[in-house]
């Protein structure tokens, strides 16, 4: 236990500090190349954890009902800035206050979410990054029909709890059709679906599977990389992440640029900018990874032209 003078020197100790929060629904531990991403874009521009700033991370461990509890902690301390790792984290941060800056790490559709007026002016005390998923689904279904050009029925594994997901889903449709492919939709809202989901799509004749992002399932990449090989489906998804873990390929934002990202917007914010005069960007850097381990264990070879373009490829 901290003695009265270790407790007053840690807390003055602090005072000088920018001091920074950061909140998310999954768990740190499943997170740990964005939140490295977000501490190297602070170094590069000179702040050091420890130092010159102090940052209180907050997990909501993958339940949702914990966020407001954590949120108005966070608000308590009086953050100078709170970072936001996905769209419920910034929906109760949202409700929580209206004067500390928020920063948005990722948003698949911050205006449909009401979090800003607009991406240009947001008008708000919130502002950061978009991740533009809905509008990615269409590429990733192209791609996967490339992968597997005889595939004519298609799984797609989604929530409909998740902002943005029926922006997505109408995305894929529209792209099904032009591809002459046939979509099964499987919600996921808890991690008791994913089972279900994965043996209503064999029962459904379904050939290949496309994964839509959200924070109820990213969390669970393993079982679901897992489960997309034991039943021998080709499978794509948003995240990189869910590639190392097992995953066939993945195409969508770098979602660890996106983080190293939200490190200017911090910055920013603490050198005097306002959220409400910083637009939303959207991002720049897009990425294809590649499990061949994976595809040699669902006996699928990835035509060469399709790995020509990955940005990464694991052997």
């Amino acid at each position: 236990m901290l003695s009265t003078f270790a407790f007053y020197a840690d807390a003055q100790q602090h005072s000088k500090q920018a001091q920074i929060g950061l909140l998310t629904t999954v768990p740190l531990a499943t997170i740990t190349e964005r939140l490295e991403a977000f501490r190297q874009g602070l170094r590069e521009l000179g702040y050091i954890e420890g130092e010159n700033i102090f940052i209180d991370w907050r997990s909501a461990e993958g339940d949702e009902r914990r966020l407001p509890a954590l949120a108005a902690e966070l608000v308590r301390r009086r953050m100078q800035v709170i970072v936001s790792a996905g769209s419920p984290p910034t929906r109760v941060l949202k409700e929580a206050t209206s004067t500390i800056p928020i920063v948005m790490a990722l948003d698949p559709d911050a205006v449909g979410n009401k979090f800003v007026a607009s991406l240009a002016r947001p008008e708000r005390n919130i502002t950061g990054l978009s991740l533009l998923s809905p509008e990615i689904t269409g590429k990733q279904l192209e791609l996967l029909k490339e992968v597997v050009p005889k595939a004519t029925r298609v799984a797609v594994l989604g929530s409909s709890s998740r902002p943005g997901n029926s922006q997505a889903l109408k995305e894929t449709e529209l792209t099904a059709k032009k591809l002459g492919l046939r979509i099964q939709y499987l919600d996921i809202r808890n991690t008791e679906d994913i089972e279900p989901a994965f043996r209503a799509a064999t029962k459904g004749r379904a050939e290949a599977l496309l994964l839509l992002a959200g924070p109820q399932v990213n969390y669970q990449r393993k079982h679901f990389a897992k489960l997309a090989a034991m039943n021998r489906l080709p499978a794509i998804f948003e995240r990189a992440e869910f590639v190392d873990d097992g995953g066939l390929m993945a195409y969508g934002a770098s979602i660890t640029a996106l983080f190293r990202r939200a490190a200017v917007y911090v910055d920013k914010i603490l050198k005097g900018a306002k959220p409400a005069d910083l637009p939303i960007e959207q991002p720049t850097k897009f990425e294809l990874v590649i499990n061949l381990k994976t595809a040699k264990q669902i006996g699928l070879t990835v035509p060469p032209n399709v790995l020509a373009r990955a940005d990464r490829v694991i052997k």
